[in-house]
């Protein structure tokens, strides 16, 4: 259940961890935390966790380098916390694997919605791909996670496969804002979140997709993004 789930918060700032840590016990959750960066990965391989919050500027080890590390050993949920509002710690962020981000100073309740909303997605739609999807020369395993295109492996983050295997998943249908946000990140769109338009772009470069006259990615203004079925035999 969601209420007793186990949270590794990993921030450096004493005062902050701590009322963190009190509020989500009094909402039932279990709460760990560690203040040091280099501290996560084996703290992971050792304790049960269904979700992180971590921080970005840590000691030790920052939050780029810990998710990297994570991502490398485990799918569990990360949540970024940054003090930085600009576009480079949302992209970078969501690139290396994290699932959602939030903005300091936390706000209590916000936090606790987009908790309750990754886990509520994890608890009712685990992954279980294990299946293959296949269009011309792209191959993508659901199982490994392992995606070929032309005969050469394509690295992707969790964040870039996740959104390609949902789009490829619906290949010639037009799936919108709401529908992607609910399905990656358990939330509606909010009107103003570009994360999946920064992440689609970033599907395009992977895989040399004109952003100007897209063939593979099209983004239908003012419905969603598509995925196109029959542009991968080149």
């Amino acid at each position: 259940m969601i209420e007793y789930a186990n949270i590794l918060l990993v921030e450096d700032d004493a005062s902050l961890a701590q009322w963190v840590r009190e509020y989500l016990q009094e909402h039932g959750f279990n709460v760990a935390h560690i203040a040091r960066g280099d501290e996560v990965v084996e703290h992971i391989k050792q304790h049960e966790a269904d979700l992180v919050l971590l921080d970005i500027m840590l000691p030790g080890m920052d939050g780029i380098d810990v998710c990297k590390a994570l991502r490398k050993i485990s799918n569990v949920p990360i949540i970024m916390m940054t003090a930085r509002a600009d576009e480079f710690d949302e992209v970078v962020g969501l690139e290396v694997g994290a699932n959602d981000y939030v903005i300091k100073p936390v706000r209590p309740r916000a936090l606790l919605a987009r908790i309750k909303a990754i886990l509520r997605m994890q608890e009712t739609n685990p992954v279980r791909n294990l299946n293959e999807l296949m269009f011309g020369k792209l191959h993508i395993n659901g199982d490994s996670k392992r995606v070929t295109y032309q005969g050469q492996n394509i690295e992707l983050s969790t964040s870039l496969f996740s959104l390609l295997w949902l789009l490829a998943s619906n290949a010639g249908t037009v799936l919108d804002r709401d529908a992607v946000f609910k399905a990656l990140i358990g939330r509606e769109y909010d009107g103003l979140d570009r994360r999946m338009d920064v992440l689609v772009s970033n599907l395009r470069k992977k895989f040399n997709d004109n952003p100007q006259e897209p063939k593979k990615f099209k983004t239908i203004w003012g419905k969603g993004y598509l995925f196109i079925a029959d542009a991968w035999d080149e």
